[in-house]
């Protein structure tokens, strides 16, 4: 036989393998290892071989072991004649290892490698790498050898350990925390079994940096080991009686995690972080130092799925932020209607021009009520932006950013043009009923920023509306102290019949000497007026009414009737509140009691007279 092909040939490329528990390949054709024709040469090698060897037929029995076998598997090897082979080495614990073994008994030529670990009889566990080859295109069966990898694989563990752990606190570190976190949010851990759900603490500590800075990284690294051991604790607590604790990680300073898998919802969060925080701010003793920190917490609760890594971290660091800016020493849960404003002036303001191109805002109109008769006198035109990504957003989202970056003019123009033509379209629509007047707010940017005494004469040409129903609402801050330009446009307005009112009205300077060189015709009593007048007759509540809001209100009201305003009270919610408005003289009255803001096809069927306490109509 020539020096090719004796001795344990297809096993000579081992070394140089990477292999896991459940890698199966197919590998380049090797020589084959003997013939028939050598037979004395082939069982001499396979006697003596270092390498623990058997031959398996090719129904998978063992037809015989070498000495090296048998002493991997504490027998001899006649006693393991006879034995099923994959048995011995769990071949058949994955389908994928175990379809490739089954094609290399039916003949084929590549051989199979994996990684096993095998149980001594003495209780010891030995990893082995598998290699199980053809003998040759002649022979009946295949060659299985086995070479113990224990001590490379303790090397390996010792390593990943070092890689996968912080030295200063012994907690998983950065890399570490991710794998778990990204094996967690996989749909094969959270839909096998448990709640569906993760959740996650994220922290660091205040007052930290000083410490580190003034004492030195000794004793800082000292302070981040006690805070390691204490938040271990918690987890442990926390993980009492449920099938595990959370993972509690150093992702790096003084940041720290807990990860949370099969969370059961924002109480169980919410335990962990406030044990967490009475945890870290008992003082600590370190090298003869008493020390005090306290700890901020970004709290994330959520449905696995759906839920990326990248995801739930953004809205950690995003909450952890909120919980700094709220004082510290204090944890904070996640608010997507809080996020949602960080990312309307982070992601909104480069595209709000090019919205109002796409036609991506809708008006949609709220009824001013007459509060005698109760009969529909007009409207109140609120934007609203059908953003594409964040859903419906109110105006409180957009509209200080539009007057940030001047984006307020064009969108104003495009109100201002909307609501005349929709208020002209009612009255075509309704001959026969007194028409609706339309009110639009106007913000002060677009009386410095544009002509809007042009644009209104323009808007109410082009769409055939009379001036006398447009009204154009500003704030109270806005017209007090108007001088020059704002004061002549608001003038020329007036001249011209459109009407003047003051939004918002009590909030601002309430400055009443103003209103008699100002040319307003109408107030409109802010809504924290109102909302004191909302437990008179309501025996569910305690709080009496406050006798003074109506004596503010009904004093307002008189002077501006005497100034010949009309006034309009806003937010009327209840029918107690509208007979007491009612009752000092208020003039037309706004909120939801009467409707909310609806679109302008609901706004015919509001025509009709109702009584006027009482609602007339909710979408």
């Amino acid at each position: 036989m020539s020096g090719t092909s004796e001795g344990p040939a297809p096993t000579a490329d081992l070394d140089r393998v990477a292999v896991t528990e459940s890698d199966a390949y197919a590998a380049p054709r090797t020589e084959p290892l003997t013939t028939r024709t050598e037979p004395p040469a082939y069982r001499s090698v396979f006697a003596a071989a270092p390498l623990a060897m058997a031959v398996v037929d090719r129904e998978g029995l063992v037809v015989s072991a070498n000495d090296g076998f048998g002493t991997l598997f504490g027998s001899s090897p006649d006693a393991l004649a006879g034995k099923v082979a994959a048995d011995l080495v769990d071949l058949s614990s994955d389908a994928r290892t175990w379809h490739a073994y089954r094609e290399v008994l039916r003949g084929r030529e590549a051989p199979l490698r994996c990684t096993r670990r095998l149980k001594h009889r003495d209780g010891q566990s030995v990893w082995v790498e598998v290699t199980v080859s053809p003998l040759s295109a002649q022979d009946e069966g295949v060659l299985m050898s086995l070479t113990d990898i224990s001590v490379h694989r303790e090397l390996q563990g010792r390593l990943r350990h070092l890689q996968m752990h912080d030295p200063v606190t012994r907690l998983p570190n950065r890399t570490l925390f991710f794998e778990r976190l990204t094996t967690a949010l996989e749909a094969e851990s959270y839909e096998k079994s448990g709640t569906g759900r993760i959740g996650l603490c994220y922290l660091d500590l205040d007052g930290f940096k000083a410490i580190n800075d003034t004492l030195g990284h000794r004793v800082g690294d000292g302070l981040l080991a006690a805070v390691a051991e204490r938040l271990t604790r918690c987890a442990d607590e926390a993980g009492y009686a449920r099938a595990s604790a959370p993972l509690v990680a150093r992702l790096g300073g003084d940041e720290f995690a807990l990860l949370v898998e099969d969370s059961t919802g924002t109480d169980q969060l919410a335990d962990l972080a406030e044990s967490v925080l009475e945890a870290v701010q008992a003082p600590f003793d370190l090298s003869g130092r008493r020390l005090s920190v306290s700890a901020s917490i970004g709290v994330v609760e959520r449905r696995a799925a759906g839920t990326t890594p990248t995801a739930l971290m953004q809205a950690a660091d995003t909450t952890l932020y909120w919980a700094k800016a709220d004082g510290k020493a204090r944890w904070t849960l996640f608010d997507p209607e809080r996020n949602a404003h960080r990312m309307t002036r982070q992601a909104l303001a480069s595209t709000l021009r090019p919205a109002i191109e796409r036609g991506e805002f809708v008006l949609e109109y709220q009824p001013l009520v007459g509060m005698e008769d109760g009969r529909l006198r007009g409207v109140e035109a609120l934007v609203r932006w059908n953003h594409p990504q964040f859903g419906v957003l109110t105006p409180n989202r957009f509209i200080g950013l539009a007057e940030e970056d001047g984006s307020i003019v064009p969108l104003g123009r495009w109100v201002l043009t909307t609501a005349c033509r929709q208020a002209r379209r009612w009255q075509l629509d309704h001959p026969d009923e007194p028409p609706l007047f339309v009110s639009v707010n106007v913000a002060v940017r677009q009386v410095w920023d544009s002509d809007l005494v042009a644009d209104v004469a323009e808007t109410l040409a082009e769409t055939g509306l009379a001036p006398h129903l447009l009204q154009l609402e500003l704030t109270e801050s806005a017209v007090m102290g108007s001088a020059g330009r704002p004061l002549q446009a608001l003038q020329a307005l007036s001249d011209m019949g459109v009407g003047i009112a003051i939004d918002d009205f009590g909030t601002g300077y309430s400055n009443l000497a103003y209103l008699s060189r100002l040319p307003v015709s109408v107030l409109k009593l802010d809504g924290s007026f109102v909302r004191g007048f909302q437990y008179e007759s309501d025996k569910e509540h305690s709080v009496p009414p406050n006798p003074a809001d109506e004596v503010v209100v009904e004093a307002m009201i008189q002077l501006a009737h005497r100034l010949g305003l009309t006034v309009t009270a806003e937010c009327v919610e209840t029918s107690a509140q509208a007979t007491r408005l009612r009752r000092i003289g208020c003039d037309t009255g706004q909120g939801w009691l009467y409707s909310r803001p609806v679109s302008p096809d609901r706004i015919a069927e509001l025509r009709t007279p109702q009584p006027s306490d009482s609602v007339i109509g909710n979408p």
